[in-house]
């Protein structure tokens, strides 16, 4: 059986935008800090409204905020 990962470039991109605060894109995306918070920290995979909410503040493609690993 075979574990799949879902990562992300949430941090990176908040400091890459102005250091964005994890509470500035929660409001901007519609959720809680701590979701965020959670996302960011790989404990929580969003919604794919939620991913591409947040692919879209950072005017991305889904694909380059989120990454998909399958692991054996």
């Amino acid at each position: 059986m075979s574990k799949c990962a879902i990562s992300n470039s949430i941090r990176t991109l908040r400091f890459l935008h102005n250091e964005m605060t994890q509470k500035q894109l929660a409001e901007a995306i519609g959720v809680t800090r701590q979701t965020v918070m959670a996302i960011e920290a790989n404990k929580y995979s969003p919604t794919l409204e939620v991913a591409f909410k947040i692919a879209a503040v950072f005017n991305l493609p889904l694909e380059q905020v989120f990454q998909y690993n399958e692991k054996n």
